[in-house]
């Protein structure tokens, strides 16, 4: 599993800059209560990486890869829809539920 895609996610979900920094999670009960907008409050890196470990966390739970191209950017461009639209969801939330809708148009895990 490539980075790219996956850091296409972490860059549509990192849409702007927040106004205060805090540290990202190291687990994932921590980082799955994290919102949108606390993600957004976030430095630009510790927001992609935080993208990143709950993105293949969900993939993982869900026995998919998320691939380069197309599939993968859709997958972000719902994140970044439904973190505009709810910016109080929790950011996993809306994760898992883009690779849910994307789902079967993503390769099986091996």
């Amino acid at each position: 599993m490539t980075r790219t895609p996956l850091l296409a996610v972490a860059a549509l979900v990192a849409a702007s800059a927040g106004a205060s920094a805090q540290t990202a999670p190291t687990t994932f009960d921590r980082a799955a209560y994290v919102t949108c907008r606390e993600a957004q409050a976030m430095p630009s890196e510790q927001r992609m990486a935080l993208a990143v470990f709950l993105a293949e966390h969900s993939a993982r739970q869900r026995g998919v890869t998320i691939p380069d191209g197309q599939p993968g950017a859709q997958i972000g461009h719902l994140v970044r829809g439904g973190c505009t639209l709810a910016p109080d969801a929790y950011l996993f939330t809306v994760i898992d539920r883009a690779v849910v809708a994307e789902q079967s148009r993503l390769p099986k895990r091996r």
